[in-house]
C-alpha cells in the first residue's frame, strides 16, 4: 500500500483519474458519545461512495480517549490515522507541529459557515487544524412539569440563589427524583469543566495574571462549598461518579429536575426513544451571580490527523465527510433535524426545518456566543479558554485538582483539604514548568 502511495503522491493529476487501487484502512479514536455513536453507524454511506477506503473504529470514555490519544501523538506511535480531540488540544498540538492542517477539504466544504467561535477554537495562525464534528456550550436543562407541579418559573437567566432554592425544593428522595445532576466524576473534562465555568461565575479563576493558582481564594473557596452542598442536599447518590454520561441517563429516566451541562445534550433529553420526559424538558442559561459572566462552557469534539501519518489523504477525504454539511442532511434524513450535529454550522442555526424541531436552538446559539475564550473570568486572567487553561500542563493538573474535588465531594476529604491540596499541587508543577519562579 505504501509503495503505491508513495508513486502517486507528487502526481496531483494522476490522483484526479485514478482512484486509489488497494484498500486504505483508516483507524479513527472518538469518545463514546450519542453523537459519534451515531456517526459509526453511519460510515457504510461513507465507505460506500469510497470503495478504496475501509474505516476501524476505536471508541473510548472521555478520559480514557484523551490519555490514549496524547500518549499516541506525542510519543509518534502511530495508531490512529484520525483523532477525535477538543477545543483545548488543537491550538497547543498545532503549535507543537503535532496536526495536519486541513487544506483539502474540497470545495463544497465551506469553511466560512462554521460558527466564528468554533472556527477560531480549531484554528492557529489562520489554517484550520481540526475540523468540529460538533460544538457546544453549557445550559440549564429541567422539567417543566416538575417546576409547574411546584409552582415555579425558570427565568430564562437565572442566578445561583434561584437554581439552589429550587433544587432544593424539587428533591424528593423517596420518589427517587433528585433537584439537580451534576458532574462528579473526576476529570479535567468532566467534573473540572463544569466546575471551572461554575468558578468563573463566582469570580474565581485558575490563576492570577502572574501565573499563581488561586485555590486559596474565597471565590473557590464559595464555589466549592456551594458546590459539594447543594449535590448532597439536592443530588443523586454517587455523584462523584457521574459524568456526561452518567447523568444523561438518569436525567432520561426522570431522575434530575435539573441538570446543567452541555448543549449538546438537548437532543437527547427531547428524544422519545431515548429519554422517558422528552416532551417535559425547558431550557435556559446556565447560571450566574451577577458578576457578568455566566457558569457555561465552549467547546468542539473536532476531527484532525496526526502529522506523519502515511494515510492523511484518505484521512481528509473521512474528516471532509463527517463534519459537511452533506452529512447533516444524512443525520437528518435518517434520524431527523432534532438529532443532527449542533453548534458548529451558522446554516443550520438559519434552517426553519432545524428551528421548527430544535426548541433548544436558539439558546444553544445564544449561550456558544456568549462564552469568550479571551475574557473568560471576571477578573483579567494570562490564559485562554473558558473552562480550561490552554497551556500544556492543565491537563495533568486538570486531572489532578479533579480528582481532589470528586473527592471533596464523596465526603472522603474536606472542602478545606482539597483547596489546599489542589493549590499545592498547582503550584508545584507550575513552577516546574517555569510559569512561577
Amino acid at each position: 500500500m505504501k509503495h503505491v502511495l508513495g508513486a502517486v503522491c507528487g502526481a496531483s493529476a494522476l490522483l484526479l483519474a485514478v482512484p486509489a487501487m488497494a484498500e486504505t484502512t483508516l483507524t479513527i479514536a472518538t469518545v463514546n458519545n450519542g453523537d459519534m455513536i451515531r456517526m459509526q453507524g453511519l460510515t457504510s454511506e461513507f465507505t460506500k461512495k469510497n470503495p478504496d477506503i475501509t474505516v476501524k473504529w476505536v471508541t473510548l470514555e472521555e478520559n480514557v480517549l484523551r490519555q490514549r490519544v496524547t500518549t499516541d501523538i506525542a510519543t509518534k506511535g502511530g495508531q490512529f490515522d484520525v483523532l477525535t480531540i477538543g477545543t483545548y488540544e488543537v491550538p497547543i498540538w498545532a503549535k507543537k507541529g503535532w496536526l495536519v492542517p486541513l487544506a483539502n477539504l474540497g470545495a463544497d466544504y465551506d469553511v466560512a459557515d462554521l460558527l466564528p467561535r468554533i472556527k477560531d477554537a480549531v484554528s492557529a495562525d489562520g489554517k484550520l487544524y481540526a475540523a468540529p464534528f460538533y460544538g457546544e456550550s453549557s445550559m440549564v436543562m429541567y422539567r417543566t412539569d416538575l417546576f409547574e407541579k411546584a409552582g415555579m418559573k425558570m427565568p430564562e437567566k437565572p442566578t445561583w440563589d434561584f437554581v439552589i432554592d429550587a433544587a432544593k425544593k424539587l428533591t424528593d428522595k423517596g420518589a427517587g427524583t433528585y433537584g439537580i445532576c451534576l458532574r462528579g466524576k473526576a476529570g479535567w473534562g468532566e467534573n473540572m469543566a463544569f466546575l471551572s465555568a461554575m468558578a468563573n461565575s463566582y469570580g474565581a479563576r485558575w490563576f492570577d495574571e502572574k501565573w499563581e493558582p488561586q485555590f486559596n481564594t474565597p471565590e473557590w473557596k464559595t464555589t466549592l462549598t456551594t458546590y459539594v452542598n447543594l449535590m448532597k442536599e439536592a443530588g443523586p447518590p454517587g455523584a462523584s461518579s457521574n459524568g456526561f454520561n452518567e447523568n444523561l441517563a438518569l436525567f432520561n429516566a426522570g431522575k434530575c429536575a435539573m441538570w446543567i451541562d452541555a448543549t449538546v445534550a438537548a437532543s437527547f433529553v427531547t428524544n422519545p426513544k431515548d429519554s422517558k420526559v422528552a416532551d417535559k424538558v425547558g431550557f435556559a442559561l446556565a447560571p450566574n451571580t451577577g458578576l457578568g459572566k455566566n457558569a457555561n462552557w465552549l467547546w468542539a469534539w473536532n476531527l484532525a490527523i496526526p502529522a506523519g501519518s502515511k494515510k492523511a489523504e484518505a484521512a481528509e477525504k473521512f474528516i471532509a465527510w463527517a463534519t459537511s454539511k452533506d452529512y447533516t442532511k444524512l443525520v437528518a434524513s435518517k434520524d431527523g433535524w432534532a438529532n443532527v450535529p449542533p453548534g458548529t454550522r451558522t446554516s443550520l442555526y438559519q434552517n426553519p426545518d432545524y428551528l421548527k424541531v430544535a426548541p433548544f436552538a436558539k439558546l444553544t446559539l445564544a449561550s456558544i456566543d456568549a462564552a469568550d475564550p479571551n475574557k473568560p473570568t471576571v477578573k483579567p486572567v494570562p490564559y485562554v479558554g473558558v473552562q480550561y487553561a490552554a497551556i500544556p500542563e492543565f491537563q495533568g493538573i486538570g486531572t489532578q485538582v479533579g480528582q481532589q474535588f470528586s473527592a471533596a465531594l464523596a465526603g472522603s476529604m474536606t472542602v478545606d483539604a482539597a483547596l489546599t491540596a489542589a493549590q499545592s499541587a498547582t503550584e508545584r508543577e507550575m513552577k516546574r514548568a517555569g510559569y512561577i519562579k
